[in-house]
């Protein structure tokens, strides 16, 4: 039976960087929706300061009801874990569940650099001040994603765009609990530190399934068929 899957990718990226992912899930007669952020990937030139998470959220709260979907897997990659989390807050009732891929799994009231070490959340900072506008933060280059295929090293800076600061810094609205089931895909090889609390509190949960791929960060890139298949295991 054919899964609604909705695809919200990272920091800096934007709805192209699920393409080898989409190709395999619709290979296997899936539908697949990979909307992009306001300000980012092909919607950059909308990007302003005042972006910030909430924007994000209701962007995908956006995708979800206009199209009118339901029994959606929801899957957020590393800063979208923060977006679906508050997404799943708001329309719980069209989520049949949901995918953190090398992800924040955000609670209530913090912010993605509030996961940081105080002073990686300050040269974050700093880095949108280096820009010379103060409230976009320039992209890492594709290696601290795990990419290291020439080829996609290429692609990938060819489409990473700055990213608005006050995503970042805008901590999550409140969000009520529910009991959409929930997965966590963990990039530990190599891992880039940032995920591993994550993946420690939720490895053994019961709550939780807890995949472990041997990928990089941007792992749709380096391995979107062991992507593909564990997301279409989750939809079962």
């Amino acid at each position: 039976m054919a899964t609604t899957f909705v695809l919200v990718h990272g920091a800096w990226h934007g709805g192209w960087c699920w393409i080898k992912v989409t190709r395999l899930l619709t290979d296997a007669a899936h539908v697949v929706h990979t909307p992009t952020l306001t300000g980012l990937g092909e919607r950059a030139h909308l990007a302003r300061p005042e972006i910030d998470l909430e924007a994000h959220i209701q962007d995908i709260v956006a995708v979800l009801e206009a199209e009118e979907l339901r029994n959606v897997v929801l899957v957020g990659h590393s800063y979208a874990g923060m977006v679906i989390t508050g997404v799943a807050g708001r329309v719980p009732n069209r989520i049949a569940s949901l995918v953190y891929l090398d992800a924040f799994v955000p609670e209530s009231g913090r912010s993605l650099l509030s996961y940081q070490a105080p002073e990686r959340a300050e040269a974050i900072r700093s880095s949108a001040e280096g820009e010379g506008e103060g409230w976009r933060i320039p992209p890492f280059p594709p290696q601290r994603f795990g990419v290291t295929s020439a080829r996609d090293v290429e692609w990938l800076q060819r489409r990473l765009v700055p990213q608005p600061l006050r995503t970042f810094d805008q901590p999550l609205p409140a969000v009520p609990p529910t009991k959409i089931p929930r997965s966590y895909i963990y990039c530990s090889s190599p891992a880039t530190g940032t995920f591993d609390q994550f993946a420690a509190a939720l490895r053994d949960d019961r709550k939780w399934r807890f995949h472990d791929v041997k990928s990089g960060h941007d792992a749709m890139v380096t391995a979107p068929g062991e992507i593909a298949k564990i997301l279409m295991a989750n939809a079962k």
